[in-house]
């Protein structure tokens, strides 16, 4: 059994909400700079070089990518074989979000109550997804996740007889219908089955995939080709000028699901689709 502080886990967190916040993960600027040789919009060049230069400032300089420092979503694997010690799992994870946004200078965009909107002041409570897994180890994904592209996103329990294409007519309309307010390029996550929840966690978790990178099922590799190849003929483009790089990527999640269940959800990602993880 390894013993693991949890102070340790608070300074990894704080590290991570920077480190998403401030440096581009390279899959998405590689991307930026394939799309350059494709996008035939002039504006849509223009835009895609701006996105290019200002993850360059961003990384130079420590600052943040996009004005929207998001909500904190944190991804922690716990290994079997470790032993806390030192206080409590989530009072570190949050007491980490707390020290990251105020030490990175990163917004604070977190209100207390959804109704009456009074801002926590520490970005805080993250929302925290855990998962036990094997091994001696933690893992912990920091994916700060901003408004413009959360809004966008979007689920429907689908029948089972609309099947494949009823799915992806829902993925491509989702798209369309929210235009220019994700931020294109965007990432489109794709969760489907389980249930209506489990649906959902899916399509969050499938941005986490790096851009290029193929599923293990060819089949779902296949959908994913031909949604990317809808999605980019709506002419949305870079920023929502116009232009043929709407998105940068279309990742499918699939999970088992009832016999009369066809739950589908999508979580857009912004051109800025941010995570970054460490290892304890």
């Amino acid at each position: 059994m390894r013993e693991i502080n949890v102070g340790t886990i608070t300074d990894l967190v704080s590290e991570l909400c920077i480190r998403a916040n401030c440096d581009l993960n390279k899959d998405i600027e590689e991307a930026f700079q394939e799309s350059l040789k494709t996008e035939e919009s002039p504006v849509g060049r223009d835009v895609l070089q701006t996105l290019i230069s200002n993850a360059q400032v961003a990384r130079e300089e420590g600052v943040p990518i996009c004005q929207d420092t998001g909500m904190a979503v944190i991804y922690i694997e716990l290994g079997m074989e470790v032993h806390l010690t030192g206080g409590d799992l989530e009072e570190a994870i949050q007491e980490g979000v707390r020290q990251g946004y105020a030490r990175g200078y990163l917004r604070n965009s977190v209100v207390k109550d959804p109704i009456r909107r009074q801002n926590t002041n520490d970005n805080t409570p993250a929302v925290i997804h855990y998962s036990v897994v094997g091994g001696d180890r933690v893992k912990i994904i920091a994916a700060p996740k901003g408004a413009g592209s959360e809004n966008m996103s979007t689920l429907k329990m689908l029948t089972p007889s609309a099947g494949l294409q009823g799915l992806k007519s829902f993925v491509v309309e989702s798209v369309s219908v929210a235009g220019a307010n994700p931020c294109p390029p965007v990432i489109v996550g794709v969760g489907v089955g389980g249930t209506m929840e489990k649906a959902a966690l899916l399509a969050k978790k499938a941005l986490l995939r790096p851009l290029g990178s193929a599923p293990a099922d060819a089949f779902w590799g296949e959908v994913e080709a031909e949604l990317l190849e809808s999605i980019n003929a709506l002419g949305i483009g870079p920023g929502g000028f116009g232009g043929r790089t709407t998105a940068l990527g279309v990742h499918i999640e699939p999970f088992a699901t009832h016999i009369a269940c066809l739950p589908a959800a999508v979580n857009m990602g912004c051109h800025v689709t941010r995570h970054s993880e460490g290892i304890l």
